[in-house]
């Protein structure tokens, strides 16, 4: 039997556009990882395929009725469609080469003609080779850095992909695992025993920062990975994370 508190959730708020919103921002991480399992690759904010997707999660809340049964299958569906869809338009596309009705005109002297045409594609053709080239370094740079974290979590004995299930959704518990990690990189020593004995130091944070231990036990994975990558090289990943930053600022 399915448990009925996000479907009741989802039709309860899905006329009302802020608190839609909100409920967006708190599933943004499932969000992530269903464009991961249909395109496989992660993407970041500014990837069309996230904004696609966000889209298709919004049209998913508000058509959503007990009868499609339960709501984050239903919605990952509207998403995978969504993203082939653009899928499919991009490769149409990638396939036409746009050329100025211009010069397509007889100029008079077909040296001329040939010339505008062949600039036109040539120009055409590298802008697209470029964006391709940009659009494959950013991929490449943002799976290399998953990478690297996903060879430092395995000594915890957990999966990047398993943040998606543990991130904090409300503000007041994103505001309390940040200043754990904040905690923790603060302060080496306690980093290091983290690292050393493979789990979270809960007991030490608790008694320095006042936050609840269920509620350290019950993000202690995703403390732990944005320990690692804000105390590492991971510029991609660490944007997701801004917000621990202001932890860090004196």
């Amino acid at each position: 039997m399915k448990d009925t508190g996000i479907e009741d959730e989802v039709l309860r708020i899905r006329e009302n556009r802020s608190q839609i919103d909100e409920f967006i921002k708190q599933h943004k991480g499932f969000v992530i990882s269903t464009v991961y399992k249909t395109v496989h690759r992660y993407v970041t904010d500014s990837d069309d395929e996230l904004q696609i997707a966000m889209i298709a999660f919004y049209e998913a809340i508000r058509s959503y009725d007990e009868t499609k049964g339960s709501f984050l299958p239903f919605s990952a569906l509207v998403i995978r469609r969504r993203l082939i869809d653009h899928l499919e338009k991009e490769s149409r596309h990638g396939r036409e080469i746009s050329v100025e009705p211009g010069a397509m005109e007889d100029q008079g002297d077909s040296d001329l003609m040939e010339s505008s045409l062949y600039r036109q594609v040539h120009d055409r053709t590298s802008r697209l080779s470029e964006e391709q080239r940009e659009m494959e370094d950013g991929q490449a740079a943002t799976r290399h850095e998953i990478e690297a974290v996903q060879q430092l979590l395995q000594a915890y004995g957990f999966s990047f992909f398993d943040l998606t299930e543990c991130s904090p959704k409300s503000q007041k518990t994103k505001s309390a695992c940040a200043k754990a990690v904040a905690l923790l990189l603060c302060h080496p020593i306690l980093f290091d025993s983290m690292r050393k004995s493979a789990s979270l130091p809960v007991k030490e944070i608790c008694d320095q920062t006042g936050i609840k231990r269920k509620v350290l036990e019950r993000h202690r994975r995703y403390i732990i990975a944005a320990a690692e990558i804000l105390n590492g090289e991971y510029p991609l990943l660490a944007e997701y994370m801004n917000y621990i930053r202001k932890e860090l600022s004196p």
